[in-house]
């Protein structure tokens, strides 16, 4: 695929977006950009944890929701439109105790009113542990109030 980016995203602009939000509070991070793709880190440690000492269900979907919403963003005119959750789904495939999960965002489908991502999450040995799906809305400004 080609570059799909409106204009080209930046790491650290990327990440400064993310500071005093859940997902500076769970330590994800941007660290990588493609032409067609956003991969991001997120830590297996007590921020991330369900009670079983592995990684929550949730924190895999607000990592996959965070890859593919900023992904969305980079794709339109932000001065015309924007790009909200509309719906995701993850499957959790293997649990993750310890290092760091890698979530891959790329795209599927892009529409005029919206988009399909795939977000994959692999663990240190790079084995799938979530695979995840997010269709994200396209809003012109004018439409919400």
């Amino acid at each position: 695929m080609s570059n799909i980016w409106f204009e080209v995203p930046k790491i650290e602009v990327l990440n400064r977006q993310m500071e005093n939000t859940a997902c500076s509070n769970l330590g994800i991070q941007i660290t990588e950009i493609g032409d067609d793709y956003i991969t991001g880190t997120m830590p297996a440690d007590a921020r991330t944890f369900q009670p079983m000492g592995l990684i929550h269900g949730g924190s895999n979907v607000l990592l996959a929701e965070t890859l593919g919403s900023m992904a969305a963003n980079c794709c339109i005119n932000l001065s015309q439109e924007y790009c909200v959750g509309q719906e995701i789904n993850a499957n959790h495939i293997r649990g993750v105790r310890s290092g760091i999960v890698t979530g891959t965002a790329t795209l599927v489908h892009k529409g005029r009113t919206s988009q399909i991502w795939e977000i994959r999450i692999v663990n240190d040995q790079d084995k799938l542990s979530c695979i995840s799906r997010l269709t994200m809305a396209v809003v012109k400004h004018s439409t919400l109030n």
